[in-house]
C-alpha cells in the first residue's frame, strides 16, 4: 500500500484538515491493539471520504466493510439531517469496540451496525442508497457492486477502495488477488450505467456515479 513517496504523503497529510480527537483515538487504538491496521482508512483518506459525503449530503449511506469504524464515522459527517448509515462487517470480534466508538461519536442514532455476511444482508436492504462505500473482501467486490447498483438512484454514488492494490495493478505478471482487482476495475470502467474516475488517493479509490 505504501507506494506513494513517504515525503509526499507526509506533506499531503500536513496540508489536510485534522482528524477529530475520536478519530485520532481510533487511529491509535487500531495500530496498537488490532490486527492488520493498514486496513484503516486513516487521516487523509478519512478526510476525503468526509469531504465527498459532505458534498453529496446523502440521506442514506451503505458501507460494506466496517473494520474499526473509522471510515463509517468519516462518512457520517456528511449525512443529511435525519440521515442514516448502514455499515456491515463479518468480524464479530471487533463489534464491542466499534460500537463503543460509535456511541462516543454523536452519530450513534444514525448508524445501523450489522454483523454478518454482506452478500446475505444486502439483498434484504430496501435502499435506496445515495452513497455506497465498498471496502471489504476484494474477491467479492464484483458481487457487492452487482448487489448495490440497482439500489442506487440516478445521480447516486459508489466509492470503491484499494483499487490500485499497492500499485500491483500495473505488474506485468499479476497474481490472483491483483487479477481480481483488475477485473473489477475493468467491469466498472466498461459499465455504461455509470461514469467513473480512479483516484490515486492512498491505495486508490474509484468514484462512481450512476447515470
Amino acid at each position: 500500500m505504501e507506494f506513494i513517496d513517504p515525503e509526499l504523503q507526509n506533506y499531503s497529510e500536513a496540508h489536510t484538515s485534522p482528524e477529530s480527537d475520536l478519530l485520532k483515538k481510533i487511529n491509535r487504538d487500531t495500530h496498537s491493539l488490532v490486527m492488520k491496521p493498514r486496513m484503516l482508512s486513516g487521516h487523509m483518506q478519512g478526510r476525503f471520504l468526509s469531504f465527498i459525503s459532505k458534498m453529496i449530503k446523502p440521506k442514506t449511506i451503505l458501507e460494506i466493510g466496517t473494520y474499526t469504524g473509522y471510515s463509517a464515522l468519516c462518512l457520517a459527517e456528511g449525512l443529511a439531517p435525519g440521515g442514516k448509515l448502514i455499515t456491515i462487517d463479518v468480524n464479530e470480534e471487533l463489534e464491542n469496540r466499534v460500537r463503543g466508538y460509535f456511541n462516543a461519536s454523536g452519530y450513534q442514532h444514525q448508524i445501523d451496525f450489522k454483523i454478518g455476511n454482506a452478500r446475505e444482508i444486502i439483498p434484504e436492504l430496501s435502499g435506496p442508497f445515495d452513497l455506497v462505500f465498498i471496502d471489504a473482501d476484494k474477491a467479492s467486490y464484483s458481487a457487492y457492486y452487482d448487489l448495490v447498483i440497482d439500489k442506487i438512484p440516478s445521480g447516486g454514488f459508489i466509492l470503491a477502495d484499494n483499487v490500485l492494490w499497492s500499485g500491483k495493478v500495473i505488474d506485468t505478471n499479476p497474481g490472483k488477488d491483483t487479477q481480481t482487482i483488475l477485473a473489477f476495475n475493468d467491469k466498472v470502467h466498461n459499465d455504461a450505467r455509470v461514469e467513473n474516475v480512479l483516484l490515486p488517493v492512498r491505495d486508490g479509490i474509484t468514484l462512481i456515479r450512476k447515470w
